[in-house]
This record gives structure tokens, C-alpha cells and sequence, in this order.
């Protein structure tokens, strides 16, 4: 990649990460990934895909295998206080978790598929929306026009502070926890706080809970026993004085190496409040949200991306445990050979979703040339 188009892709980062934009509200930033595909010669450029999802397809003319390329349109609802020149305009909303550089990447690749096509096959370049609700992975492969160019290996990436800067880590298995969050509503029935006892309030059976549905998962060692149950959010009553509890309502993270623990993990858990709720007269109902399937490599896909880092000059290792944070990355396995590798930020890099994160962007032609040597390995 030459020091010019280096400058590029990292001015197109900065731009990016000036205007950001939340989960399923990405229009904005599709529109701009859409005009960058036209003008890099994409021979097919769908929109709205799966809510504000691009793909752009990029053809050899010869059958062969498809290959994805993934990344994310999304940014946080945090406030950014980094203090960078190209900070977020946008008030209580920042790219602090490195999608603007990811982004970046493939918006490298598109530039060198326009150049050189593969010798076989096509590569699709996927810019997913809703990553951080775990609903746009889901909403690309249920969306009717993705099994037209549905590709047979997807590949991603995800910078990793704490990782030492532009090393690359890849999980042989397991990559990310299954996770999803679980509401939980109690509902009693007020009376006056001079009369507590003419009312059902769920303040006992809350109490219980939070301690209770913390001790069915305390994490531990990252195998397929693995679970962790963390309480989020708690409410009770209303902000008043005169009046006793009737409802309250209970928010818990549950998370899992496998889906099929967290299967067990979410029984255990509603057979729990069930339990609590009508010991104490309640009715309860539970909801979920920001729902996650586990993320697990293809041994295939691994391969290709480790001989990638290698041609690369990039240094590669495998390691067994996956990441504790969740990714709907996995979603694209269902149907293809997948791997994602994570890109190491700097050891004293801020943390992703830290107010004070921001993307490294050396890291920008490292992503862009494993993704590359990687497509060349399978399509030449």
C-alpha cells in the first residue's frame, strides 16, 4: 500500500469518526460507504440491506468461490472525550469502539479490487449495520437479496486494546461469548407507605434475585462450562415518598462460551424468577434484548488467515480462548467458513468503549493487507 493511499484511507477514517452514527440509524454513513464502492468500480452495489446495510460485489468473470469481507457501520451512544481534532460532532455519540478504521480497511481493499480483480471467483464486501444490538448480522442473512452473492468464506476483524500493536491473535475454535440481555419485570400492587402491608410489594423477591441469578453464573475458566450472569440495572417503585412498591424491574447480562450452555444458562435463570415470583405473589415477565449466538472459527478460514499474516510479515498466533465480549460476527457461519482475527490496539491502548478511545490508524494498512492476502489465497 503506498504512503498515498495510506493518507487517504486514514483521512476517510477521521471522517468517518467526526459523524457517527448508532445502531439501525446508520443512513448517513451507508449512503458515503455507497458512493465510495461505486467510484471504486463495484460491479454490483446493494443497499438497505438488512436496514442500512452496503454490499459490494467485485467480480473475476471466471466461476469460483465467493469470498466476504465484513465490517461494521455503527458507532456508540457515549459521549467521546478524546480531545482529537477530528472528534465527534455529534453530541452523546462516538466511534469508540474502532468501526470508522475497520471501515477504512475495506474501503482499502474496494481501491485494490479496482485495480486488480481476482483471478476467480468474486469478493463481496460487507458493511454491516447494528453490530452493538447484535440485530444487523441476523437482519443481512434473512434479507432475501443476501443469498444472491452469499459468499462460501467470511473473514473480519477486530482491533484489541491490550493485544501489543499490530500483533494479530486468532482463536482456533470459540472466538466470542454468546451473550444477551435479559429484562426482568416484577408486578405486585402499590398501596400507601403508611399501609405497606394492604399491598404486594416486590422489594423482598428483587432482593433475592439480584444475589440469586449472580450465583448461577461466576464465570471462571473459558470452556464450554463457562458462565457468567452480571446484574446491570435495578429498579423498585417510583421516586416517592408515600407510596410502597408494586413493581420493579431487574436487568442481567447473561454470557456463555457455547449457545448450548446458554441454553441451560436461560432455563436456569427463568425457572429461577418463576420460582421467586410466585413465592412472593407476583407476576413476572422476562424479555430479552442485544442478543448474541456464540462466534466460532472455521479451521479452514483460520488457515488461510494465519498463511495471510505470514505472507504478511505480520506477527501471528493462535490462542484458545475467546473473547469474554460478544460479536454477531458468528451469524455468517451458518452458511460459510468464517474467521475472525483480532488486530492488537497497543497494551496501554484505552479500552473500546472508553470516552476516550480512538482507532490507531497504523493499524489501517495491516487490516487492509491481511484481508487482501488473504482473498489472493483462495480466488488467486
Amino acid at each position: 500500500m503506498t504512503p498515498g493511499t495510506v493518507k487517504r484511507l486514514t483521512a476517510l477514517r477521521h471522517e468517518l469518526h467526526q459523524f457517527p452514527e448508532v445502531s439501525g440509524d446508520e443512513k448517513n454513513t451507508a449512503d458515503r460507504i455507497t458512493n465510495l464502492m461505486q467510484n471504486a468500480g463495484a460491479d454490483l452495489v446493494v443497499t438497505g440491506l438488512g436496514g442500512h446495510g452496503v454490499a459490494a460485489v467485485f467480480e473475476s468473470g471466471i466461476e469460483g468461490p465467493g469470498v466476504g469481507i465484513r465490517c461494521e457501520l455503527d458507532a456508540l451512544p457515549i459521549q467521546e472525550e478524546s480531545g482529537l481534532p477530528y472528534a465527534s460532532r455529534i453530541p452523546g455519540k462516538g466511534h469508540l469502539c474502532g468501526h470508522d478504521g475497520h471501515m477504512a480497511m475495506v474501503v482499502g481493499v474496494a481501491e485494490a479490487l479496482r485495480a486488480a480483480r481476482p483471478r476467480s471467483g468474486r469478493v463481496t464486501l460487507i458493511f454491516q449495520p447494528a453490530e452493538e444490538t447484535g440485530k444487523g448480522a441476523v437482519a443481512i442473512r434473512s434479507d432475501p437479496r443476501f443469498a444472491e452473492f452469499a459468499p462460501d468464506h467470511v473473514f473480519s476483524l477486530h482491533n484489541l486494546p491490550g493485544l501489543d500493536l499490530g500483533v494479530v491473535e486468532i482463536c482456533g475454535g470459540p472466538a466470542n461469548c454468546a451473550s444477551r440481555g435479559m429484562r426482568i419485570v416484577l408486578t405486585g400492587k402499590t398501596s400507601h407507605a403508611a399501609a405497606p402491608q394492604d399491598g404486594v410489594s416486590p422489594a423482598s423477591a428483587l432482593s433475592k434475585l439480584m444475589p440469586a441469578l449472580a450465583k448461577l453464573g461466576q464465570g471462571g475458566q473459558l470452556d464450554q462450562n463457562y458462565a457468567l450472569t452480571t446484574v446491570t440495572h435495578a429498579n423498585l417503585g417510583e421516586q416517592t415518598f408515600g407510596v410502597a412498591p408494586g413493581r420493579a424491574e431487574l436487568w442481567v447480562t447473561l454470557r456463555t462460551v457455547s449457545d448450548t450452555r446458554m441454553a441451560d444458562l436461560i432455563a436456569e435463570a427463568e425457572a429461577l424468577v418463576g420460582e421467586t415470583s410466585r413465592s412472593e405473589g407476583l407476576a413476572s415477565e422476562i424479555t430479552y434484548d442485544d442478543v448474541f449466538e456464540a462466534c466460532t472459527n472455521h479451521s479452514d478460514a483460520v488457515d488461510v488467515l494465519k498463511q495471510a499474516c505470514i505472507e504478511q510479515n505480520v506477527p501471528v498466533r493462535l490462542v484458545d480462548d475467546p473473547q469474554k465480549f460478544s460479536e454477531d460476527f458468528g451469524q455468517f457461519g451458518t452458511n460459510a467458513k468464517t474467521a475472525m482475527f483480532w488486530l492488537g490496539s497497543g497494551p496501554d491502548h484505552p479500552q473500546l468503549h472508553n470516552p476516550d478511545y480512538d482507532f490507531p490508524d497504523a493499524l489501517i494498512p495491516i487490516g487492509t493487507g491481511i484481508f487482501l492476502a488473504a482473498i489472493r489465497r483462495i480466488l488467486g
